[in-house]
């Protein structure tokens, strides 16, 4: 039986002298939209430390900020006050778009809902996408990404194009994608959400295992409890803030259970 969250809840604080490990970090994250009497605060105090290896779970229903918070932390979007560190290093995204560009080409690979591949090409061409935007030469981007494909089971679906697969094959086609480029950071964002319980655990089962062989660091939202006491440890985001939560559902029970 799914349990509830515990009741005993409490906010994530920004971390203290400690940075042993700490791979990236979020301090006071603030994201308001809009302005005046039509301003909706998202997020309104959200810390966050990720160390070196953990595979951690955000767990909140559909809308309370999940998506916001991982744009933030890739610098897919601005917050309204706070920062994010990566390496211990401030990450402006008011910085050059060199090296905005370089931090999410290299450092944090992103894995959305929908699998955001390109219809008409082939699974190896969206593999390779992030290597040719970077400059690789063709030949070389279009093998590493026939080793991802590998990697996550499709070698033999390399040449088909992104609409002729399935959905479990293509979201497996997008993790090859966000991992193609050797990040250490992996920002997930619902990765199930659209598939099957099938797919779903599939899906998930592969994660853990590149997690593991790739030695990456992962943050995954998700509104799926089951999913989520499978990582080391679970994150609530409630009224725009991260607070440590218990474990919320046995690891053996399917995947249907969702945050509420």
């Amino acid at each position: 039986m799914i349990q509830p969250p515990d009741s005993a809840s409490q906010a994530v604080r920004p971390s203290a002298q400690d940075t042993t490990g700490l791979v990236m970090e979020a301090r006071s994250l603030k994201k308001i939209y809009g302005s005046g009497e039509k301003s909706l605060a998202v997020l309104s105090d959200a810390n966050l430390s990720l160390r070196q290896g953990e595979m951690v779970a955000i767990v909140a229903p559909s809308g309370a900020g999940k998506s916001t918070l991982l744009h933030l932390l890739a610098a897919l979007d601005t917050p309204t006050s706070g920062t994010v560190y990566f390496a211990n290093k401030a990450i402006e995204t008011n910085d050059d778009d060199a090296a905005l560009a370089e931090f999410r080409n290299r450092a944090v690979g992103f894995l959305w809902q929908r699998h955001q591949l390109l219809p008409d090409f082939t699974a190896a061409e969206n593999v390779a996408m992030p290597l040719l935007l970077r400059g690789e030469d063709f030949t070389r981007a279009l093998g590493m990404a026939r080793k991802w494909l590998a990697e996550v089971g499709l070698e033999n679906r390399a040449d088909h194009r992104a609409g002729e697969l399935s959905g479990g094959e293509q979201q497996r086609v997008a993790i090859a994608r966000a991992l193609v480029t050797g990040p250490s950071v992996l920002l997930a964002d619902e990765p199930t959400g659209d598939l099957d319980e099938q797919n779903a655990w599939a899906v998930f089962e592969l994660l853990e295992r590149l997690h593991r062989t790739h030695g990456l660091t992962s943050l995954i939202a998700t509104h799926n409890l089951a999913l989520a006491a499978r990582c080391d440890r679970i994150l609530g985001l409630e009224h725009g803030v991260l607070k440590t939560r218990g474990a919320l559902a046995s690891a053996s029970e399917a995947p249907g259970g969702e945050a509420s």
